[in-house]
This record gives C-alpha cells, sequence and structure tokens, in this order.
C-alpha cells in the first residue's frame, strides 16, 4: 500500500487566497537588474528576508517583457512565500508588480529608487521588510489535505541511471498524486524531441493535444530559424554523453519516465499557473535553473529533481529533493542527494518502494525539513529570456 491516501495530510501555511506553502519566506524582489544592490542591501539590514536578485528587466518588449513580469509576479505569488517587497528603478513598473501580488491577499509593498536614491529606498524598504518578518514569524502551520500540495519535476545530469531508476522512481509518486488529485507539472520541451509522439498520445484530449504539439512545434520552428538540426553541444550535454546516453530520442525516453502512466490534463505556457488539478506539461528550458524558477512561479511548492551525473542546482522559494539512482554519484556527492534510490537498479528494492520512498521525502519536506540544496544554501534564481534586448 502507498505511503500516501485521501486522508493523508501535511502541516503548510494556509495563505489569504486559499493555497497552501510549505515554506514561509519574505523576499525582496527586484524589477529590474540596476535595483540588485538595493534588494541586496535590505536583505542585509534585515534578518528572516531574502532576496533574489537577477541580470534582467531594462529594454525587454513585448512577449519577453511579458515573460519578465510573469515570472516575477508569479514568484511574488507563490503561497512559500508570506510577505514580498518589491524594488524597481522608477514607479510604473514596480506598482505593477505589487498590485498583481497584491491580489493573492499577502502582505506587499513597493519602493522606487528614482527621485528617492538608494539611501532612501533602502531605510523605507528595511522598515517595511522588518514589519512583513514580524508579521511572517506569527504565521503557523496548519494540517492540510495532501491534494494540495502542488508539485513539480525536472531532471538534470541525466545519465542511463536516470532513465532505468531516479526518473521511473518520479514517474512511479507522480502515478500516486495522480491518483490522489495532486497537481503536477513536467516541462523540459527540448528533452522531449524524438518522444514527443508519446506525450501527444498521453494527452486527456484532442484540445489538450493540439495545445502541446504547437508548443513543441514552436522550439522545433525556433531551432529551424538558427539553421541549426546540430544540438550535440548541448542536448544531449557532454555530461549525458559521459553516462551513456548518445542521442537526444534516448534522454527523450528516459525523461518521459517522470510523468509514469499519467494522462496530460493540460498545456502551459512558461510561467503560466494551472488552472485545475492534474498533470500539466509547461514549455520550458531544459536549463536547471531556468525550469525550477519557472516551476515556482508557475506556484509550484514542492519539487522532485532525478539526477544521474549529479546536479547542484536549487531555488531560493521552492525547495528541491535530488534522486538518486546512480551509486557513484551518491558515494561522491553524497551531501547534495536526498532520496538514493540506487538499491532500485540492484534489484534490492522494487519500483513502488523507490516512490514511496521518494513520497515519504516529499511529507517530510512539507513538514518543513530543509531540503539538501536548503541546506547548502543553492539559490539559484534564473530568469528565461525570449528576446534580445531593445
Amino acid at each position: 500500500m502507498s505511503v500516501i491516501s485521501n486522508q493523508t495530510t501535511f502541516w503548510g501555511y494556509r495563505r489569504a487566497n486559499g493555497r497552501v506553502g510549505v515554506r514561509n519566506h519574505v523576499i525582496i524582489l527586484p524589477v529590474d537588474d540596476i535595483s540588485n544592490a538595493a534588494v541586496e542591501a535590505v536583505a542585509n539590514n534585515v534578518k528572516g528576508t531574502l532576496a533574489l536578485p537577477h541580470p534582467y528587466g531594462r529594454l525587454q518588449f513585448g512577449e519577453d517583457l511579458e515573460l519578465h513580469f510573469r515570472t516575477l509576479i508569479g514568484t511574488g505569488c507563490n503561497p512559500n512565500v508570506a510577505a514580498v517587497i518589491v524594488i524597481g528603478i522608477e514607479e510604473g513598473w514596480t506598482k505593477k508588480i505589487v498590485d498583481a501580488i497584491a491580489m493573492t491577499g499577502k502582505p506587499v509593498a513597493g519602493f522606487s529608487i528614482e527621485l528617492n536614491g538608494d539611501h532612501q529606498t533602502i531605510l523605507n524598504a528595511s522598515r517595511k521588510a522588518k514589519e512583513f518578518v514580524h508579521y511572517a514569524t506569527s504565521l503557523h502551520r496548519e494540517e492540510c489535505p495532501l491534494h494540495e500540495l502542488w508539485v513539480s519535476t525536472k531532471c538534470g545530469e541525466s545519465d542511463t541511471t536516470s532513465g532505468c531508476g531516479a526518473n521511473p522512481t518520479v514517474g512511479n509518486a507522480f502515478d500516486k498524486l495522480h491518483a490522489n488529485g495532486n497537481t503536477l507539472v513536467f516541462g523540459e520541451t527540448s528533452e522531449l524531441t524524438g518522444g514527443e509522439h508519446i506525450v501527444a498520445a498521453r494527452c486527456v484530449d484532442e484540445s489538450v493535444r493540439e495545445r502541446f504539439m504547437f508548443m513543441f512545434n514552436r522550439y522545433q520552428e525556433m531551432i529551424d530559424r538558427w539553421k541549426t538540426s546540430d544540438l550535440s553541444e548541448s542536448q544531449p550535454t557532454k555530461g549525458n554523453i559521459a553516462g551513456g546516453l548518445t542521442t537526444i530520442e534516448e534522454k527523450a525516453l528516459g525523461n518521459i519516465q517522470k510523468i509514469g502512466k499519467c494522462q496530460v490534463d493540460g498545456v502551459l505556457d512558461k510561467a503560466e499557473m494551472p488552472s485545475s488539478r492534474g498533470l500539466w506539461f509547461m514549455d520550458s528550458s531544459s536549463a536547471a535553473a531556468e525550469m525550477v524558477t519557472l516551476c515556482a512561479a508557475s506556484g509550484f511548492v514542492v519539487h522532485f529533481f532525478p539526477t544521474g551525473q549529479g546536479n547542484v542546482i536549487g531555488n531560493p522559494i521552492l525547495p528541491v529533493i535530488k534522486i538518486c539512482a546512480n551509486p557513484r554519484t551518491v558515494r561522491t556527492m553524497s551531501e547534495h542527494i536526498d532520496v538514493d534510490v540506487t538499491q532500485l537498479l540492484q534489484r534490492e528494492m522494487n519500483l513502488d518502494q523507490a516512490g514511496d520512498k521518494l513520497l515519504e521525502a516529499m511529507l517530510a519536506t512539507a513538514n518543513g525539513r530543509w531540503t539538501s540544496a536548503e541546506v547548502l544554501g543553492h539559490r539559484e534564481f534564473v530568469l528565461t529570456r525570449l528576446f534580445e534586448s531593445a
């Protein structure tokens, strides 16, 4: 019997909009790259806050600018965030992000540097951040039904043990969570190449199938525009090849193992939020930090990250649980691995047991236990760009 059932609960932070988080961060969020110094100064002044510096936000336009706003707003709206300070160079864009986050009902305040300067902005934002930390630390966890837990997945530094061990472990856990009514997401559009027909066949109906193929074909058209059918320097990566994966098709077949036997219930663009329960595909980069950042911006609160050769990725607000079936990686990078499933390939554990071991780690994480990435301070926050700056 699985470790989860309709009666399984976890202890989370219920937000004003009804969503449930498993962390309680007060974040200091820059609108643009030139506000990073002020953001980091506020986080240095006020303990218990978390700065999220990034290199973008100036002279972006069109869909790229829309994605920039969607990612920052989604990050602030994530249920793992209790309160938000937004700092930007000018008032208009800062207010746009503040107003959108405020719709969740959580405390949020914005400060603009123009006409105020760094010193005054940092002072004002620090005072408000202190109030928000007092607010956040007065909140208490409450018991919540498991189906309210949103779980994302992405793999990294894959090898043969990924497709045969770690990824199927995630797939087994996803099958159980999907049956339980949880909200799930997978992506990595480029890493479905050669296996896209398998995902298309899993789509719940024709409209979802058409939406999925639109996203996949859009990616292929981008590759064609650059007139490069050879992705050998990036897909598979040199690390993948060293681990025994020789083609993108092999990598895709292993990647798809992460969704188990689930049907695909819906399709999202980058950093979009699901509108219902079930398994969603999100068009997204295969770059680890970018994809995990998009998952956080889409509202997911726990992340499954199977790895073969070993990847050290984390995220500031989305706890990343690492799963590995490669005994060498578990031995040489043990401090990064949360769930060791090497026994699966040694036939000392079956797939159900491996999936349950991951679900046990998920529940511990949801109830407050830090992941290895959190303990080690891995807080990679990387925005996805579509265009050059104007």
